[in-house]
Parts: structure tokens; C-alpha cells; sequence
């Protein structure tokens, strides 16, 4: 059963639909998803009985980075859900690193979608979302329809790229510096946040960033946050995704090279496409709306069953 919150504010996006001329905007909708690992907080917009669609956020944002395809999903016949993921809700905030490990991410998907009574649906995650989608779209595919991975490449051709290409090596060592303990966390918190404002690169609005700096200055937040990074190491490969697929990478993303994205049709069986974002950063929910909601809504046309 879901249960509505209204949670602090500029959490919910609150009242009635906006207007933009004779067109409605749906509202988003702030929701809690109980499971047996937790408390979720999530978003959701468009109607129940609606195509299934769930949007996985990525590292140091939450489901808010979502909003313009909530609303552009969520007015297009789709109900659309985006989860605070594992960490970043405070309902599922385990204190283990074990807890972060992909099967656990993966896990929760699948109680989320139980919860919401979904037996099969669409996924789209960015950044460690992509990463989580990759996983659970090679595990699950019975449930997912059809899956779009933002920025994050198959973790198999990442993971190869980063111990063969001098490049992307380049481009992760912050790796190495995310998955130190307390360390990480002075960091990125010391003078107001400088360090997560920076890794935005000024890319996205201002108030959104101070939105996911309020969020991991919460205690134990950035830290559950980072045990993402610190549990990768304690599971194991993922295989190749037989479900449709669509693959979106930005030329300007720093953090993922064009070694990996290249690679990464190698390990899609099923139908896939590849659309690269010229002059957009890493950012791309939220640099570049229209264009990543469009291939969005093609990807879910095609792929209806």
C-alpha cells in the first residue's frame, strides 16, 4: 500500500497541475513505498493504469533530477515513478557496505515494482540508475519491457575500458578517492558542500544543486551514498541484456569515454540503439530535457509488448 507524504519542503512538488497554455501539466506527487528493506520516498505523476515506468536517479542527486520526464511521461499516458534510491531515502538507510551491493540495488527494484503492482515495466536509470538498470535488465528480464540506460555504458564495457584504456582510467580515478571513509566525506562536504557542487561541473541550475548538497549534508547520507562506490567491488559480472534497449551518451560527459559507449552494444542480444548527445555534459536529465525525453518516449513507442 502506498502511503502519501507530504515530507519537508521543497520535497513535493505540491497543489494543482500547472498550466502551460490550454495544456495541463501533470502534478508530481510525492508517494512512500514500504518495503521489507525499507521506506522509500519516491515521485510519481500520471495516472494508476497507465504504462509502467520507473526512473532510477544517479550519484549525488535524487529522483528530482526526473522532473521534466515526470511530467512529460506522466502527461503522455504513462504512470511514472522515480524512487530516492537505497541510501538516499532515509526510510532504507542501512549502515553495512555489504547492503550496497548490486544485488541489494537490484533487489529493491523489484520491491518497488511488486509494491506498485507491476508485473512488467519500463526502466530508465542515469549515471549509478544506468548502472542498477544494466543489472537488474541482464537478471530480470521477464519484468523489464524495455530499459534506457543515461551516460552509464554496460558495466562490462566500462569495467574493461577502465583497467585497458588510458582514457577512461583517466576519467575514474575519482574512483579511488569516493571509496576512502571519511576521507570522501570531508571532502565534498568541507565549505558548504564546494566538493559536490563541483563535480556538477555548472552544468545544471544552481538551486537544484543546492537541493542534493541539503540532502547529503543529512547525517549518514553521504556516507550511504558512497557505499555505492565502496561495494562494487563485492559483486559480480553482469551479463548481456536481451531487452530492448537504448543506450544515451553525451561527447562531453567527463566521466565515461567513448571507449566504453562504443563497446557497449557487445553486450546487448536484444534490440538495441545507441544515440550520442553532442556538447552535453554527464548531466544529461537535466542539461538537456527535450532531447533525452524524446528518445525516451521513441524507445517506449517501439517496444509496446
Amino acid at each position: 500500500m502506498l502511503a502519501r507524504s507530504v515530507g519537508p519542503p521543497g520535497d513535493r512538488i505540491a497543489g494543482q497541475g500547472k498550466t502551460q497554455g490550454s495544456r495541463v501539466i501533470p502534478v508530481i506527487e510525492a508517494i512512500e513505498i514500504p518495503t521489507a528493506a525499507g521506506t522509500f520516498d519516491a515521485l510519481s505523476s500520471g495516472e494508476a493504469g497507465g504504462r509502467e515506468v520507473l526512473l532510477l536517479h544517479g550519484f549525488p542527486e535524487a529522483a528530482i533530477e526526473w522532473e521534466f520526464q515526470l511530467h512529460a511521461l506522466g502527461g503522455g499516458g504513462c504512470h511514472v515513478v522515480a524512487p530516492d534510491q537505497r541510501g538516499y531515502s532515509p526510510g532504507v538507510r542501512p549502515d553495512k557496505v555489504a547492503d550496497y551491493r548490486l544485488e541489494e540495488l537490484v533487489g529493491d527494484v523489484i520491491a518497488i515494482a511488486d509494491q506498485l503492482g507491476w508485473q512488467r515495466f519500463d526502466l530508465v536509470g542515469h549515471d549509478w540508475g544506468a548502472y542498477v538498470g544494466w543489472v537488474a535488465a541482464a537478471d530480470i528480464p521477464e519484468r523489464i519491457r524495455s530499459f534506457t540506460a543515461v551516460s552509464l555504458p554496460h558495466p562490462a564495457a566500462f569495467l574493461r575500458a577502465m583497467t585497458e584504456d588510458e582514457d577512461q582510467a583517466q576519467r575514474s580515478q575519482y574512483f579511488s578517492l569516493l571509496r576512502k571513509p571519511r576521507v570522501a566525506e570531508r571532502a565534498l562536504l568541507m565549505d558548504g558542500g564546494a566538493g559536490l557542487r563541483k563535480i556538477f561541473e555548472w552544468k545544471i541550475d544552481e538551486e537544484r544543486i543546492d537541493n542534493y548538497v541539503h540532502r547529503l549534508a543529512q547525517p549518514e547520507a553521504l556516507t550511504a551514498a558512497l557505499n555505492w562506490y565502496r561495494a562494487m567491488h563485492l559483486s559480480g559480472p553482469t551479463g548481456p541484456v536481451s531487452v530492448p534497449t537504448l543506450y544515451v551518451w553525451s561527447t562531453d560527459d567527463s566521466t565515461v569515454g567513448s571507449t566504453a559507449a562504443l563497446a557497449t552494444e557487445k553486450y546487448v542480444t536484444g534490440p538495441y540503439r545507441f544515440e550520442m548527445l553532442e556538447e552535453v555534459s554527464h548531466w544529461i536529465p537535466e542539461q538537456a530535457p527535450e532531447e533525452l525525453t524524446r528518445l525516451i518516449m521513441q524507445h517506449l513507442l517501439a517496444h509496446r509488448t
